[in-house]
């Protein structure tokens, strides 16, 4: 299935970019990439998936080729959750599915639970649907400091974004990030960076530094309550050798997964389904027909091909 087309849906602080697969006639399918990723994150999977939906691949703001923000306004974790819905609105869709990988899962997550009328299914990639305080409480005021000093740092910067060679830039991006491999790592930065006269520089904005900066954490009884109003079926795929936590520090920590696919089993039952699967955190970029069977039979609503407990 090869591209259909790149549009540029107008916003009030510009435009935000997205990548269309197949005729917009059929069922809409939402692809929500990660923190600093942009569409081209799902360039490999798609084509191994059912012809008959429309998958649209969108960049969040300040990443990709989608504008960034206005000065002086920050990203919040709910400002994505709203890109959603204005995504959603330009192409006049009532009901739609949403596809997320890492940060894009949970932004997918909370939009499903605010909107439930909206999202008939859920496919969380290496992800969960919302971060739990579990082990955060102590730490999110520091988060929320942290976000508006370093947008403050960026706002009186008036160095130029730096320039690499294409070479060094790619390194640059796989020391920053072990899960990648070469291939997938290419891939992000052609639509991750634009060329200049000094070299390529990354088209994210510089005021995006850590995710937890700008997640929105919850309770466990938020999560309880948000559960319950979902209406979507839901596939969970977790990645034997990814992330757990948005923290690394906390990454041996598995009991806010835990707590979730255990709460997510209860309240949903027959409509959820959880997935482990082997790769790593871009298990869908790196090897995408480890995963490609199991999304494709949860989209057409088949029996699931394989299903495993933590």
């Amino acid at each position: 299935m090869g591209l259909f087309s790149e549009l540029k849906l107008a916003v009030p602080w510009g435009h935000i970019a997205v990548k269309i697969w197949g005729s917009q006639k059929n069922p809409p399918v939402l692809c929500l990439h990660g923190w600093l990723d942009n569409a081209n994150s799902f360039d490999r999977l798609i084509p191994l998936l059912p012809q008959d939906f429309c998958y649209v691949a969108m960049d969040f703001g300040g990443h990709g080729l989608s504008s960034h923000y206005n000065p002086g306004l920050p990203y919040y974790h709910q400002n994505f959750v709203s890109e959603v819905r204005r995504v959603a609105t330009a192409f006049k869709w009532n009901q739609f599915s949403l596809m997320g990988h890492s940060f894009g899962g949970s932004v997918g997550g909370m939009f499903a639970c605010m909107f439930p009328e909206m999202v008939d299914k859920l496919i969380l990639l290496d992800s969960t649907p919302f971060l739990l305080d579990f082990n955060e409480m102590e730490n999110i005021l520091t988060y929320k400091r942290r976000h508006i000093e370093q947008v403050l740092q960026v706002e009186a910067s008036q160095k130029p974004p730096r320039a690499y060679s294409s070479e060094d830039l790619l390194q640059k991006l796989l020391s920053q990030n072990s899960h990648l491999n070469k291939d997938s790592g290419e891939l992000l930065l052609q639509r991750g960076a634009r060329k200049t006269a000094e070299g390529l520089v990354l088209n994210r904005d510089r005021r995006i530094s850590l995710p937890e900066n700008s997640f929105d954490f919850v309770s466990k009884e938020l999560f309880v309550q948000a559960t319950r109003r979902l209406q979507a079926r839901v596939l969970m795929i977790k990645a034997l050798q990814g992330f757990y936590d948005v923290r690394r520090v906390n990454d041996k920590h598995k009991e806010p997964l835990l707590f979730m696919v255990d709460t997510l089993r209860s309240i949903l039952k027959e409509r959820y389904q959880f997935v482990e699967v082997p790769g790593s955190h871009y298990v869908h970029m790196n090897t995408p027909r480890v995963v490609a069977g199991v999304i494709s039979s949860f989209l057409q609503c088949l029996p699931p091909l394989s299903s495993s407990r933590l």
